[in-house]
């Protein structure tokens, strides 16, 4: 029996690579036992499925690789891996890369790691590679669990059964959905070579390049700089003729009808074949050409106008059908289009040569391959009758049978590269359309006898100006050199020396992040930068919330870097995001690591500390070369991330002076960065150093979230920012100035420290919710001990925390307070009411607390109202709330009046 437990997939920088995955852990149970040589003739009936594994190097790195791994014995997850890729290469989308690792301290259970292109096809592809390994399986190794955790189900079929061809045709018809068409992917593949950014903005071409304030959009050939009303204009051609005419331009005569009686009336005006088409037709649909004669006049126009209300009737150029792509007005490539035709061989007919043709591997339907399937209409079966020949006609060995009057790629046609012959004069006149047109990236359909000759000498010239031109024919032609037309795109988008990424700074640990990306934002702001900002109370685009959520995952970080106001991206990285797809960038400029304490353990395979580190320590390998990695320098965990760290390496450190580790007074004195508290006449001096020079920032006593400097941990906060603030460029003046300004308000930083002394005593509330961070408010209490009476404490913790993280809460608790209230959570996270509140009472009643100042209370409301009527004046009440925003107004709002409704000792479920 294989079991599937868990599936992600990953969009960025991730716990096992950094590039976008799938994952599918399996549990093989006792198919663990069963290694692939183990099998008889499983790996001789997998190749018969699957052929093309052979081409699977594996960890030989050759032909045959995994043949020979799974010959000598192989784990079958290790085989679900590279199955999983070669689905996804049948399906038409090409991928290499995998692995497959066990998970440590799980005997049989493994992580299968493979790319993507297209999420769903990744994810279906791993469930058919589980479904085909398993039927491949002897009867009584059979039975798979947990499939509906990979994907839908692509067939009613269930395992043993499986339909390899009818899923590959299922798994076919999710690439086909998910595909970019070429002109977009050329632009996708071209843009990820030079490292700008992509995001797919919907499940067709819209797409944007880059990040924020310098963010640009594509959509397929049409870019965010191509004009309205140049594309308004090319979609017109009788205005686009007459524009190019008043310049100069050469183009056909003719004229707009709405009749056939006009058409007629017009074309007897014109000497020689005429061309009728729709006036705002596109891609070839409904248009004639080598029209001569009355009634094929009548046919052509009873053609267009079945595509458009209006029909230009126009004298045809004599000549070759050739596309010139003009790219912010310089020419970029040269294509000759070939109407749609076939060769005879004496023995096919015309309808089996066709079709023979559409078999081409490189042709398909619309504008999902290099070139298009012929099809069989009204137009080809016209075609064939002037020729005198029918689709069941057999034609002569070596007759070329036109089968379309035009030369469109979209209606069959095929191109030959010309870039490197086209005249100057024809360069000029193509270029020179595409400007009057006002179009940056355009197609201009040029009819010349040889492109080699000026059109001026020989007749011809532009016969039409398109906006969003396919670029396939230059891509991939039939014959001739491929040209790289999207990288002229791409530099018109993004010229020589134009970034198209904004700074972005992560912040990652497990206590302070919050606080430190508000500072790290305050000191953006301060630098005259417009901020995003995500964090565990929302998104901000400075100082205005757009959206009020726990903010701290990929999805929020990925609505700032598409906000084109966005000039520095500063986002809260919480654990969750990156363990559930990963980051939301491929690289920042600024990577915090501020802690790595216990929390959350025991959750998603994070069972240790260690664990925990190599979570965080995401955000600091994922530091680009020239940014920042910012590490705690007190934190032996977060030193130790420096070996894999992107970028430079910066540490703070709370112990600075004479009292500097070794380590950190060496990086120092090689230049190093480091932040620091020293030692001052104040309450400690936050100093920089880099490259050998100090600055003197700020003092901590200076920054009111200090609490006159009483606050460590926020002073390790500041220092933090500092570091980070320097990566982004900021002056110690500019920092100085945004850390003084900076408060520990309910308004400017919801939940940290937030101080309110309006009632005769003081109420601090603060979002702790761990041992690390209750041990820094510890600290703190024991500080302002001398100046306040009693220490009240309203406490709790979330339910999907360990047993012993519950008991050390509540132990921790009992050395901090006076007075003890215990509240539940509103949702529980999986416990049942009031197991949570036992836990921490059993903890605070194990380290010696008095059980009569111990109180028992699951409504956060009433917890907080009977704390703050419990206090006296000269008390401190901590209150650490889950709803944040309401129990900061009722701690505003209390008033207070009778004495506390709860004797000591006794609990109120409620």
């Amino acid at each position: 029996m294989m079991r599937v437990t868990e599936t992600a997939v990953y969009k960025g920088p991730h716990l096992y690579a950094s590039r976008p995955m799938v994952r599918i852990q399996l549990d093989l149970e006792q198919l663990e036992h069963w290694p692939t040589n183990r099998i008889n003739g499983f790996t001789d009936r997998l190749l018969a499925a699957l052929p093309g594994l052979e081409d699977h190097g594996c960890s030989y790195q050759t032909h045959g690789g995994l043949v020979l791994r799974m010959r000598e014995g192989t784990w079958l997850g290790h085989v679900i891996e590279h199955v999983a890729l070669e689905l996804q290469k049948l399906a038409g989308t090409p991928v290499t890369r995998g692995k497959t690792r066990s998970v440590k301290g799980r005997p049989g259970v493994y992580n299968i790691l493979y790319a993507y292109d297209g999420a769903g096809l990744g994810r279906a592809a791993g469930r058919a590679a589980v479904e085909l390994v398993h039927s491949l399986l002897p009867r009584e190794l059979q039975g798979v669990e947990g499939l509906e955790r990979i994907a839908e189900p692509l067939l009613d079929l269930a395992p043993p059964l499986f339909d390899l061809p009818r899923t590959l045709e299922r798994l076919g018809a999710i690439a086909r959905r998910e595909a970019l068409g070429p002109t977009t992917r050329s632009l996708v593949q071209e843009a990820r070579r030079r490292g700008i950014p992509v995001q797919r903005l919907d499940e067709h071409s819209l797409i944007q390049l880059g990040w924020g304030a310098r963010r640009k959009l594509i959509r397929a050939s049409i870019t965010g700089q191509t004009s309205h009303i140049a594309v308004e204009t090319a979609g017109d051609k009788a205005l686009t003729k007459a524009l190019l005419s008043e310049v100069g331009l050469p183009v056909p005569r003719g004229a707009v009808v709405r009749t056939v009686e006009d058409a007629l009336t017009h074309a007897s005006r014109i000497n020689g074949p005429l061309v009728l088409k729709p006036l705002d037709g596109n891609h070839g649909r409904g248009v004639s050409l080598d029209l001569r004669t009355r009634e094929q006049v009548r046919w052509g126009f009873e053609q267009a106008i079945q595509h458009g209300r209006r029909v230009i009737v126009e004298e045809q150029f004599v000549g070759r059908d050739y596309r010139i792509l003009v790219v912010g007005g310089q020419v970029a490539a040269v294509a000759e289009r070939v109407p749609a035709r076939v060769v005879g061989n004496g023995e096919s007919t015309v309808r089996e040569l066709i079709d023979a043709v559409n078999r081409d591997p490189r042709r398909g339907i619309g504008h999902e391959k290099v070139m298009t399937r012929i099809a069989i209409d009204d137009q080809t079966r016209d075609m064939l009758a002037r020729a005198g020949l029918t689709l069941e006609d057999v034609p002569l060995p070596g007759a070329v049978v036109v089968l379309r009057a035009t030369a469109n790629l979209s209606t069959g046609g095929s191109a030959i590269d010309r870039t490197d012959v086209i005249h100057p004069d024809n360069a000029s006149i193509a270029r020179r359309a595409a400007l009057t047109v006002g179009l940056d990236v355009a197609g201009i359909d040029f009819i010349a006898p040889d492109i080699t000759r000026s059109v001026r000498e020989t007749g011809g010239g532009v016969v039409e100006v398109n906006a969003a031109p396919g670029f396939r024919m230059h891509l991939e032609p039939s014959e001739g050199a491929s040209r790289d037309v999207a990288r002229a795109v791409v530099a018109d988008l993004f010229p020589p020396g134009t970034r198209s990424r904004i700074p972005i700074v992560a912040v990652t640990g497990t206590n302070g992040k919050t606080t430190v990306v508000r500072m790290v934002a305050r000191i953006a702001r301060e630098m005259g930068k417009t901020v995003g900002l995500t964090n565990t109370s929302g998104v901000y685009i400075n100082d205005e919330q757009i959206l009020a959520a726990d903010a701290s995952g990929p999805k929020s970080a990925r609505m700032v870097l598409r906000d084109p106001t966005v000039d520095v991206a500063v986002l809260e990285t919480a654990r969750g995001g990156m363990l559930r797809e990963g980051l939301a960038f491929d690289r920042c400029d600024i990577g915090v690591v501020l802690n790595v304490t216990a929390d959350h353990l025991g959750l998603k395979g994070v069972d240790t500390l260690e664990d925990l580190a190599a979570v965080k320590s995401i955000v600091a390998e994922s530091v680009s070369r020239r940014g920042v990695a910012v590490l705690n320098g007190d934190d032996p965990l977060t030193l130790r991330m420096a070996r894999h760290a992107g970028g430079r390496v910066a540490y703070f450190t709370l112990n600075g002076g004479p009292e500097m580790s070794p380590f950190l007074q060496k990086h120092v004195a090689q230049g190093g960065l480091l932040a620091a508290r020293e030692p001052s006449i104040h309450d400690g001096e936050l100093a920089l150093y880099d490259g050998g020079q100090r600055w003197s920032v700020v003092e901590a006593d200076e920054i009111p979230a200090t609490l006159r400097g009483l606050a460590g941990f926020n002073i390790a906060n500041a220092l933090a920012a500092i570091a980070a603030g320097h990566g982004l460029g900021a002056s110690p003046e500019v920092m100085a100035r945004a850390l003084r300004a900076f408060t520990s308000s309910h308004a400017e930083n919801p939940g940290r420290f937030n101080v309110h002394d309006a009632h005769g005593f003081r109420v601090i509330v603060d979002y702790a919710h761990n041992p690390g961070a209750m041990r820094a408010i510890g600290e703190l209490i024991g500080r302002l001990r001398s100046d306040v009476g009693r220490v009240i404490g309203v406490v709790s913790i979330p339910g999907d925390r360990r047993d012993e993280d519950i008991l050390e809460m509540g132990a921790l608790s009992a050395e901090m307070f006076d007075e003890l209230i215990f509240r539940e959570r509103p949702d529980g996270r999986g416990r049942p009411a009031g197991s949570v509140v036992s836990l921490l009472t059993d903890g605070a009643l194990g380290a010696g607390f008095p059980s009569d100042r111990v109180h028992r209370i699951l409504s956060e409301a009433r917890a907080v109202e009977t704390g703050l009527r419990m206090a006296r004046p000269g008390d401190l009440v901590m209150v650490f709330p889950t709803s944040v925003d309401a129990v900061w107004k009722q701690v505003v709002d209390f008033k207070p009046a009778a004495p506390a409704s709860v004797e000591p000792g006794k609990d109120a479920y409620v």
